[in-house]
């Protein structure tokens, strides 16, 4: 996570704050009973059709031995809240990630107590599952399934040389899943907004499941009428919607800017900052010029991919994630219209040496008429410009014709012999 004043952050440390710990223990008074229910019934059928399973207490002691004391051998990768490393739980056997918080991190009390309440009361396929976690002393442990593939971030950005480049169909997967965990969360009773959608946070299993993880930052949506909910600015470089970082005004549309900011990653391999000569350069602004212009979407599809993919599915793609990055939070779509288009291009899977053309039943995403309008003028200059081309290439070529047609007769003209005798008569008469 990056740390900069418009994020809360100074120079790396957390602001000051005098109630830090005091609020922790309210907390678990003040969320809804009923924030596991989901009002879209469609997604019924991703979630645990029983009660919530309850995250287990485990003492410090029983994971220091699942991990053989932390050691280098179990260690996994390291995060913006901790080290993770891989375990085995003695009680039942079970492989299992944990994650140990740096007491000097990001990551505080609050956040600790968010993700572990999260996590109990919301499970879903494409949330990662919370098995237990640990809270002795001045120790913050969090116990979740084990991700054999590691995050997206491991398959997408500088590839180890055992790893294979992600092809175009499980890019897609991977996209779609995680639209599902974001719209499951979304239609939850209140909604919750994630507010750390990054390649880092998406988990991958077994055949690319894709399941959101690390809940600190979660937060519960607008309710009762409310348009937004006002916090303090949170989330990470590159990622975070732009009307957010500069009011604190935070809405679901917040996370499906983020979710544009994902898809583009997973489109063009390239991180949504990157460190280029001690600057950072962000993928947006290197984005968007070549997003306008259809002749240029080649351009944004990742080298690794090789080619192989629809030039039709990608365009579409890309035309979801330039909605997802409108700067108007309005414009962008719902979580629900994401689930339904990018069930779409999962649908269409790409076939090598086959790269049919995507048919005319594309689904409708419903976008506003300000932005329906946008388009429509858009499509309209573009076929303006076209007619013009074509009668400005027309014109050319007609006056070329006639030109080349005035240097034929005036050729012809010179070899007649009537011409060659007018032209001897004419010099005599000079002479003379």
């Amino acid at each position: 996570m990056g740390s900069c004043p418009c994020f809360g952050f100074f120079n790396g440390k957390k602001r000051k704050s005098d109630n830090k710990k005091k609020h922790s223990s309210h907390e678990l008074r003040r969320v809804p009973s009923n924030v596991a229910l989901i009002s879209d019934s469609s997604n019924q059928s991703a979630t645990s059709t029983t009660a919530p399973k309850r995250a287990i207490t485990l003492t410090y002691e029983e994971l220091a031995i699942a991990t053989n004391s932390f050691s280098h051998d179990s260690f996994l990768g390291r995060g913006g809240f901790g080290a993770v490393f891989k375990g085995r739980l003695e009680r039942n056997g079970q492989v299992v990630a944990v994650k140990q918080l740096d007491q000097s991190g990001f990551q505080g009390d609050k956040e600790f107590l968010v993700e572990v309440l999260m996590l109990s009361l919301m499970q879903h396929l494409n949330l990662v599952n919370l098995i237990g976690f640990c809270a002795e002393g001045n120790q913050r442990l969090l116990v979740y399934e084990y991700m054999p593939l590691g995050s997206l971030e491991d398959h997408l950005f500088d590839l180890r040389s055992d790893v294979e480049p992600l092809d175009w169909n499980k890019r897609m997967k991977i996209a779609a899943g995680t639209a599902k965990g974001l719209d499951f969360l979304h239609s939850a009773n209140p909604p919750v907004i994630y507010r750390d959608l990054k390649a880092s946070n998406i988990l991958l299993g077994d055949d690319f499941q894709p399941k959101l993880s690390d809940f600190g930052l979660a937060k519960f949506g607008p309710s009762g009428g409310q348009s937004h909910v006002s916090t303090r600015v949170m989330g990470t470089y590159g990622y975070c919607a732009p009307e957010y970082a500069s009011s604190g005004k935070l809405t679901m549309k917040t996370d499906i800017y983020s979710y544009g900011i994902l898809l583009l990653e997973l489109i063009t391999g390239r991180r949504a900052v990157e460190e280029v000569k001690g600057h950072q350069k962000y993928l947006i602004q290197w984005a968007l010029p070549l997003m306008k212009d259809p002749y240029s979407h080649w351009k944004l599809a990742d080298p690794l991919l090789k080619g192989q993919y629809s030039n039709s599915l990608l365009n579409k793609a890309i035309e979801v994630a330039a909605f997802c990055v409108n700067e108007n939070a309005n414009s962008r779509p719902t979580s629900k219209e994401l689930v339904v288009a990018m069930d779409y291009l999962v649908s269409r899977k790409y076939e090598p040496k086959e790269d049919k053309k995507v048919k005319d039943n594309w689904p409708e995403i419903h976008f506003s008429p300000t932005e329906t309008a946008a388009m429509m003028e858009k499509d309209l200059d573009r076929d303006r410009a076209v007619a013009e081309a074509k009668l400005w290439g027309e014109t050319c070529r007609e006056k070329r014709r006639q030109e080349n047609v005035v240097d034929d007769n005036t050729r012809y003209q010179l070899v007649q012999p009537s011409y060659i005798n007018a032209k001897k008569k004419n010099i005599y008469l000079n002479c003379t």
